[in-house]
């Protein structure tokens, strides 16, 4: 990382990014050239290993890349707000915290997985347990990204 001074080491704070945010930019192979898409998550961050999980339709060309290539690349980004430079085009800048990672997709077929997969998506993006059955689970995919490595940074609202 370029900016050593905005890099975000501490789990914990790193955490606060993944509960802060709703959207993360999954990065895929698409032959040869990237292919991303926005999708609702939801994580696990246990002994320092990152694990994302997203839902979407049975079929579709994200999961056809999926199954012909699992790289996959994570972006997860929050608490963008503008910083004015007045009347310098060149001193505007952005304030941000961001996760990103390098990983494997896999689609979820074990039913108990599935459900909790899903469980943590709910609980990421609302906050709430619901009761989610096997049979509910079967109505869609669950993509399940094992992230390898991922860094963090955070570059702060000016005082």
């Amino acid at each position: 990382m370029r900016r050593k001074d905005r890099e975000i080491t501490d789990l914990a704070a790193i955490e606060e990014i993944l509960r802060a945010a709703r959207i993360v930019h999954l990065g895929l192979v698409d032959g040869t050239m990237p292919y991303v898409v926005p999708l609702h998550y939801g994580y696990t961050l246990a002994d320092g290993k990152l694990t994302l999980y997203m839902h979407g339709a049975r079929e579709g060309h994200k999961l056809d890349l999926i199954r012909a290539n699992p790289n996959a690349f994570v972006e997860i980004d929050t608490d963008e707000e503008l910083i004015s430079g007045g009347d310098n085009a060149c001193s505007y800048g952005a304030s941000y915290a961001s996760v990103m990672g390098s990983g494997h997709a896999m689609l979820v077929e074990d039913p108990e997985e599935k459900v909790r997969g899903l469980n943590v998506l709910m609980r990421t993006q609302t906050g709430r347990s619901f009761p989610i059955t096997a049979q509910m689970a079967a109505g869609v995919a669950v993509i399940r990204v094992d992230v390898d490595s991922f860094s963090a940074k955070r570059k702060p609202k000016p005082q």
